[in-house]
């Protein structure tokens, strides 16, 4: 159970212990819309009451920012609660977790010590039914809000919601506050950047970002975080140009955050260059 508190007028976000996921209502005069689901049928249950437990109203539709687990395998207790809400998302993320779910059920059989086996074990994964590619507004009645694919950054499929009318926006995982950001076996590093170039675009000096784990922050914090990913994305390019490669690249510079937390960014990386901006490996 979690507690929603209301950062913005009828902007609500509860933060969940299990990966400090955050998942946000946003109020409207037609109904309630969910942004991301929580890990599992069960945790996306308790979500569900505390929706119901704060009292604002039914829900008419859910997002999922991108296809990970942890923000789309609760979709089951959304879909159980009201039948008729569409779960809206970005066609790569629906791809991505029609592709990937199992594999993810597959991790937790493999991990019999993990304690929330069980429920990621009696989750049904329920996909995405109303995609899009580029940008889509969802009607509330008396607020309009606009989801926006910026570009590949933490995974293909990322999506960003905003709420023009409080000035808040929320990021998905292309912003962390509670851990550095997250660079997966699925990410885009060198896009992501850029990727943010577009969401602090869509911000103010006054707005409320929500980020996909962690406490709510500032665009001046989005500005540093995306500064520090364009770190990583140079100094992959900087290492290939030099003919350094990639098993030794962790090694051969100064970093923004751990190293260790960074090598799925220097290997998707490296993949990612074209031809162009690699040099032949130093011996």
């Amino acid at each position: 159970m979690a507690d929603f508190a209301e950062v913005a007028s009828r902007v609500w976000v509860a933060r969940y212990e299990w990966f400090d996921a955050n998942v946000t209502v946003l109020g409207g005069d037609r109904g309630l819309l969910v942004v991301d689901t929580h890990g599992s049928t069960a945790a996306g249950r308790t979500v569900v009451d505390d929706v119901s437990r704060l009292g604002a109203g039914e829900v008419v539709g859910v997002v999922n920012t991108h296809w990970h687990f942890d923000h789309t395998f609760g979709n089951e207790a959304f879909r159980e609660a009201w039948p008729a809400a569409p779960v809206t998302a970005h066609e790569d993320a629906a791809d991505e977790l029609a592709r990937r779910g199992e594999e993810i059920r597959q991790r937790y059989a493999d991990s019999p010590d993990d304690p929330h086996r069980d429920e990621v074990l009696a989750t049904r994964v329920v996909l995405p039914d109303d995609t899009f590619s580029s940008a889509r507004v969802l009607d509330l009645g008396d607020r309009a809000v606009e989801l926006v694919h910026p570009g590949r950054g933490h995974t293909a499929g990322d999506l960003v919601v905003r709420v023009p009318d409080a000035d808040v926006l929320l990021a998905g995982d292309l912003v962390e506050e509670s851990a550095p950001p997250a660079y997966g076996s699925d990410c885009f590093p060198l896009e992501w950047p850029l990727s943010l170039d577009i969401v602090l675009g869509l911000t103010t000096s006054g707005s409320v970002v929500v980020p996909g784990h962690g406490a709510p922050v500032d665009r001046d914090y989005v500005e540093v975080q995306r500064n520090e990913i364009g770190i990583v994305a140079e100094t992959v390019r900087d290492l290939a140009s030099r003919g350094v490669p990639a098993a030794g690249a962790i090694g051969a510079a100064d970093w923004p955050w751990e190293p260790g937390l960074l090598e799925q960014a220097v290997v998707r990386g490296y993949e990612q260059l074209p031809r162009s901006q690699k040099r032949l490996p130093l011996l």
